[in-house]
C-alpha cells in the first residue's frame, strides 16, 4: 500500500500543473503555515515561528524561515519542505475537505509535511494513516480543480 500512496502522490503532482489552478492554506497577507518556518519541522523537530525578515516564495505561499540555512534550505529544495496539500489539514483532505490547520500539530508522512486540524484529528488520521494517506492523494487533484484559483 505505502508504494501505492507514493505512486498516487506522484501522480497527483504531474496532474495539479495541468488544471493551472491552485488551492494554498494562506492568511490575507500571502503567508503559509501561519508564518511558522517549513524547514524547521525537519530538522528541529518542533513547529518554529519564522523571522519577518527571513521569507521565500513558492507556489503562490510565502513562508517565513527561524534562520538564515533554513531559509537557504527550503530555497534550494521547496519541494521538499512545503507542507502537502496546499498547508490545509491532511485529514480533512482525506474526507475530501479543506480545513485549516493549527500550525504546531504536524508529522512527517513518508518525507512528507502533513499538517493537522488538531489534536484529536491527528489522532484520527493516525488510525488509519495509510488509508488516510492515500484518500487525501487520491482527494487533493478534484479539491485543487473544484476550490482553486
Amino acid at each position: 500500500m505505502k508504494h501505492l500512496s507514493l505512486f498516487l502522490l506522484s501522480l497527483s503532482t504531474c496532474i495539479l500543473p495541468l488544471s493551472g489552478k491552485s488551492l494554498v492554506n494562506v492568511d490575507p497577507k500571502g503567508i503559509g503555515i501561519k508564518g511558522y518556518d517549513p524547514v524547521a519541522y525537519f530538522n528541529a523537530g518542533v513547529p518554529t515561528p519564522g523571522n519577518q525578515d527571513l521569507r521565500s516564495t513558492n507556489a503562490g505561499v510565502i513562508y517565513l524561515f527561524s534562520s538564515k540555512e533554513n531559509q537557504q534550505l527550503f530555497d534550494n529544495n521547496p519541494k521538499k519542505y512545503s507542507p502537502l496539500f496546499g498547508g490545509f489539514c491532511a485529514y480533512g483532505v482525506s474526507r475530501d475537505s479543506v480545513i485549516p490547520v493549527d500550525p504546531t500539530v504536524f508529522q512527517i508522512v513518508e518525507g512528507q509535511l502533513l499538517l493537522q486540524y488538531s489534536k484529536g484529528v491527528l489522532a484520527k488520521f493516525n488510525k488509519d494513516q495509510e488509508g488516510n494517506f492515500s484518500k487525501a492523494t487520491m482527494n487533493w487533484p478534484s479539491l485543487v480543480d473544484r476550490k482553486g484559483r
